[in-house]
């Protein structure tokens, strides 16, 4: 399975549009055109087509998941110790 193979059923599975595929990728401040993005969406015998390369699909995958959950949060600052816990008192052992 190629990379290009990888873009399409991410596309159809999530029901991506090229301005959604291009407002992904710019959430990693990676540019593609509508017309590159295009010509990997074509079949590989289209006189247009273009090779998906490593670093689209890296750079899609990247973007993709802080589409879905988010930028991350910065860490809050622990929160104060928990109180120590008294020892706990047992009754006097019958000898």
């Amino acid at each position: 399975m190629t990379n290009n193979d990888i873009m399409k059923k991410l596309r159809v599975a999530l029901q991506l549009r090229d301005d959604d595929i291009i407002d992904i990728l710019g959430l990693v401040d990676f540019k593609v055109t509508k017309s590159e993005l295009g010509a990997i969406f074509r079949k590989e015998d289209h006189p247009n087509y273009k090779p998906c390369g490593d670093q689209l699909l890296r750079n899609f995958l990247n973007g993709l998941v802080i589409h879905m959950r988010g930028t991350p949060e910065e860490k809050k600052p622990a929160a104060a110790p928990a109180q120590a816990r008294k020892p706990m008192s047992y009754p006097p052992r019958k000898k």
